[in-house]
């Protein structure tokens, strides 16, 4: 470039001379820099000569044919001038140098700038496929080169066979040294076998006529400290475009030459972060056979006598506990080995709720405490058992035993059993996290945790369901005989499962009870209960019915200096003001009612009707879940019995004004009804027999 500049004065000479340089500088400027990433290699993405190929995206070099010869290279030529001023770059790569089985591996590869394509003038195995004998040492060449060699040749000065050399015209190297990288932590330097078929990483960069190299297995974060950094003058190597890639070859020394991916910039010298490093392929050989080796028939024989003494060790253990086991049965009456696969080890219960520790305590029955523990990662509940005689305690377990196998979606599930000692029995159910329903209804403080109408609905038909399912679904007919809102348990999403299955007893369908023991909670026995002892599915539907009154109404069955719960709501009807019987939490600001009027009454009247006097007025399980779950039946149907239309029998037995004028004369006579003995707060259970002698 020339410019005419006007005379001047030596001040001004010098501003032009700066700007001269600063014009220069600009020139000197990249024009256009190369980048390129390459994860996954193709037939398009790099151009192949001698024996390279790409296998499954991964450029080989060479494979175990002997005297071979494989070079890469991209297709386009890189600038690496500009006006005469070297460009920078940066380059990485991931390689692998696969041995083959039973032949010693070699030679080596070599990441290269050339400026001609092809394979001439080059030889196989120690010259790497990168020069000839006959060109070797010519500066003609304008090869640049940094080599990875597996094989030391005296002729060309190599400082062993695992080596990194920079090869400048020739393939003695200007500059070379062990492979391996400069630990960051400590500094410390961790040699590298280059042809063991492990995957390594490679970073070259050279700018302002310095060359670094460094290298480093796979996943490992580019070191710090360089391998190799040695400063390099390429200005008369480099011409102003030139070819980049790889060259490799065998010998008689053969192995796989593998690059596996490859990135290259002029510009970015991060760009190598983009290299995928993540579930590469491996390449290493698979060890000798271990039983081959001295140190295996050692171990082996160490081994064997090591597993006769643990042997004998477990077997004495084995006999020891299964003597244990044997004395523990031979102390069990001959009825507990019956039910024994239902045994929990009292261990396990004890652990379970740190030796039933007060803290764990998360209710407490008529009969018993209930505990919180965690069996296997699973929360249980514990319930403790007392029983007068051991009698008693073989009875109901055999009922347990057998109701053990209940499952259903509204029934709370019983886990298992444990008997510590005579008189004492322990029960583990599945826990429920929100508790028995009368604690939600009655002593929970939180007003954010209040049933509203829909919430109790749903509760009731889960109930429902559950006792029908003990009713009618079974292979045997199972009476509950205490269905009270303490035995309704809610779990996590406040779904109603019915629990304590402690006074329930099971018939054969269409067989009739035939115990005169009386069970049951003051307040939900139905009165022919009180007169003969004797419980039928009709008696659980009176229990029910006791239920629903107490769930709409958020009032106990009976407290102290009231009357009961059915009486009151049943005068309340005869009043035509059955729905002043709702629960005052579940009215609106004000004491207005937001309830379908219709729907509270209904549910109402199913509940004086299943608690009715008379045993043969009530409905089945089954027309009860219809009615709370809201079927009808089609028309036309005429089938007796549960076939009736629901809606004729709600019209002409739960509205009957007649059913309810002698329903409100029955209760207050008290004929077909009993009185209630003091009881604290109307939960205790009340257990008393009767002599066989009322029996038909």
């Amino acid at each position: 470039m020339f410019l005419n500049l006007p005379a001047m004065n030596n001040k001004h000479l010098s501003f032009y001379h700066l700007l001269l340089l600063f014009i220069f500088h600009l020139q000197l400027t990249p024009s256009a820099a190369v980048d390129f990433i390459i994860n996954s290699f193709s037939s398009s993405s790099i151009s192949l000569y001698g024996n390279a190929t790409v296998q499954s995206n991964i450029l080989t070099l060479t494979n175990s044919t002997p005297s071979q010869i494989g070079r890469a290279l991209y297709p386009e030529k890189i600038p690496t001038k500009n006006s005469s001023s070297l460009l920078p770059f940066s380059t990485s790569f991931i390689f692998a140098m696969a041995p083959t089985t039973n032949v010693l591996p070699g030679h080596g590869l070599v990441f290269l700038f050339t400026p001609v394509t092809g394979i001439q003038n080059t030889a196989a195995a120690q010259n790497l496929g990168l020069f000839s004998r006959g060109v070797d040492g010519n500066s003609s060449n304008h090869v640049f080169g940094v080599e990875f060699d597996v094989f030391r040749n005296q002729e060309f000065e190599d400082i062993n066979e695992n080596h990194v050399g920079i090869d400048v015209n020739s393939l003695t190297s200007v500059n070379s040294t062990d492979a391996g990288y400069y630990q960051d932590q400590d500094g410390v330097f961790r040699g590298l076998q280059l042809n063991n078929g492990r995957n390594y990483q490679v970073w070259i960069d050279y700018k302002d006529f310095m060359i670094n190299v460094t290298m480093a297995p796979v996943g490992i974060k580019k070191p710090t400290r360089c391998l190799i950094c040695v400063p390099l003058n390429l200005s008369d190597v480099f011409e102003d475009e030139m070819y980049v890639g790889f060259t490799a070859a065998t010998g008689q020394l053969i192995q796989s030459h593998k690059i596996l991916s490859w990135s290259f910039s002029n510009s970015n010298f991060s760009l190598s972060d983009d290299l995928i490093t993540e579930g590469l392929p491996s390449f290493v050989l698979p060890g000798k056979p271990i039983y081959r080796s001295t140190g295996f028939i050692v171990g082996l024989t160490l081994g064997i006598l090591f597993l006769l003494i643990t042997s004998s060790f477990l077997g004495f253990i084995w006999i020891k506990r299964k003597r244990r086991i044997a004395k523990e049965k031979a102390d069990m009456e001959d009825w507990e080995l019956e039910y024994w696969p239902h045994r929990i080890p009292f261990q396990e219960i004890d652990v379970a709720t740190k030796s039933f520790s007060d803290e764990n305590v998360i209710g407490i029955g008529g009969n018993g405490k209930v505990y919180k523990g965690v069996i296997g990662g699973t929360e249980i509940a514990v319930k403790r058992i007392a029983h007068d005689n051991n009698d008693g305690v073989r009875e109901f377990l055999a009922e347990v035993s057998s109701l053990g196998r209940l499952k259903h979606r509204n029934l709370v599930g019983l886990r298992g059993w444990c008997k510590k000692e005579k008189g004492s029995l322990i029960l583990v159910y599945d826990y429920m996290e929100n508790g028995s329903l009368d604690i939600v209804l009655f002593d929970r403080k939180d007003d954010t945790k209040i049933l509203n109408f829909n919430d109790r609905m749903r509760i009731l038909k889960d109930v429902a369901n559950g006792v029908l399912y003990l009713h009618e679904g079974w292979e045997s007919k199972v009476l509950h005989r205490d269905i009270k809102s303490s035995n309704v348990l809610l779990d996590k999403e406040m779904n109603a499962k019915l629990g304590d299955f402690g006074l329930a007893r099971m018939h054969q369908h269409g067989q009739v009870a035939t115990t005169t023991r009386v069970v049951g909670t003051a307040g939900y026995l139905a009165p022919e209960v009180i007169k003969t002892g004797r419980a039928s599915t009709q008696t659980d539907v009176f229990s029910f019915g006791i239920l629903i009154l107490e769930v709409i109404t958020g009032k106990r069955p009976i407290t102290e200096g009231t009357i009961a719960l059915v009486n009151w709501v049943s005068q309340l009807m005869e009043q035509g003001k059955l729905i002043s019987a709702m629960d005052e939490k579940l009215k609106g600001e004000g004491g207005e009612i937001e309830i379908d009027v219709e729907e509270v009454e209904m549910v109402l009247h199913l509940g004086l009707l299943c608690a009715h006097p008379d045993a043969k007025m009530r409905p089945t399980m089954r027309q009860i879940v219809k009615v709370l779950e809201g079927e009808r039946r089609k028309e036309g149907d005429e089938s007796e019995g549960e076939g009736e239309e629901m809606e004729v029998y709600l019209l002409e037995k739960m509205k009957s004004k007649d059913l309810w004028t002698k329903y409100a004369q029955t209760l207050s006579s008290g004929s077909g009804s009993y009185s209630h003995p003091k009881f604290g707060e109307g939960q205790e259970k009340l257990k008393f027999e009767r002599g066989r002698d009322d029996i038909d």
